[in-house]
């Protein structure tokens, strides 16, 4: 295999990533494809021998492309942007192509698109690239130009904007009642109850050291297991955590351990658990009463 053949099949391994950053930043497949190609252009034209972390490398290089297309597209644009539904992407005849499946999965919905549209570009990426990605706020910031917190304050700026703008449950009184019957259920040993509460297509999302970041879908599933960890419920404080409703454990003060829920029709849609330090020490906490 060639070296270049070899720099093409790693580039592959990453291309699904890739495809769903883009996606989220730019809200077009056509110009999704676009960032993607640039990358590989730039990733052949480097010495890849020096790049350490070839994802992240990667995930850097998109962000910055689709930086430039954002702004780009503000400066010649006069009418506002409304993303269409996902074009379908070209496959052979084996049908639709695992990377497209991949942007779609999880999907962050037309709507939330057209908020997202209404962020300034810098603000646009600190929010997909820390919210939805869980890149760091100090590779944010080598992005966009700015300091870690001047990065962190994008985002931060961001996420009140699209909490305002239409988010599904954006009333935080109900979100802390379909919470409080989450908590209920676990801490009484209630899987009837649990899933009574969880979104049929749940995603819940861990990141918990010193084992690898995981992912799993399907309320039932995540149900059977959570179900026999109720008993530390009782540790739980609910917060807002990056502006949304979560809860928290925060022995003596010191956080160990986070729970981020994403609520739509009554139900929890998304939950993120954190317990990864370094993404602890950049979380915005209120802790509420």
């Amino acid at each position: 295999m060639s070296e270049r053949d070899y720099l093409a099949e790693r580039f592959e391994e990453h291309r699904t990533h890739l495809r769903a950053v883009a996606y989220r930043m730019l809200g077009s497949v056509a110009e999704v494809d676009d960032a993607v190609q640039e990358a590989w252009l730039r990733l052949s034209r480097a010495d890849a021998a020096e790049i350490d972390n070839l994802g992240g490398w990667l995930t850097t290089v998109v962000a910055r492309v689709c930086l430039d297309m954002l702004r780009s597209r503000k400066s010649r644009r006069e009418e506002p942007f409304t993303p269409e539904a996902p074009e379908p992407v070209a496959t052979g005849p084996s049908g639709a192509s695992p990377e497209h499946e991949a942007v779609l999965a999880d999907s962050v919905g037309l709507a939330l698109l057209v908020v997202l549209d209404k962020l300034e570009p810098a603000e646009r990426l600190a929010f997909v690239l820390h919210d939805m990605f869980g890149v760091p706020f100090d590779e944010i910031a080598s992005i966009v130009g700015r300091s870690p917190e001047a990065a962190r304050q994008l985002a931060s700026r961001a996420r009140r904007r699209v909490r305002g703008g239409g988010a599904p449950d954006s009333d935080l009184g109900r979100q802390r009642e379909v919470v409080e019957a989450f908590v209920a259920a676990l801490r009484a040993g209630d899987f009837e109850g649990l899933l009574a509460v969880l979104d049929p297509d749940l995603v819940v999302r861990a990141d918990m050291p010193p084992a690898p970041p995981s992912e799993v879908r399907g309320a039932a599933t995540w149900a059977k297991g959570a179900i026999s960890y109720g008993h530390l419920v009782r540790l739980t404080q609910f917060a807002l955590v990056d502006g949304a409703i979560g809860v928290v454990v925060a022995p003596q003060g010191r956080l160990v351990r986070a729970l981020r829920f994403s609520i739509a029709d009554g139900k929890i849609a998304k939950i993120e658990v954190i317990g990864n330090p370094a993404r602890l020490g950049e979380l915005e906490v209120s802790m509420m009463d």
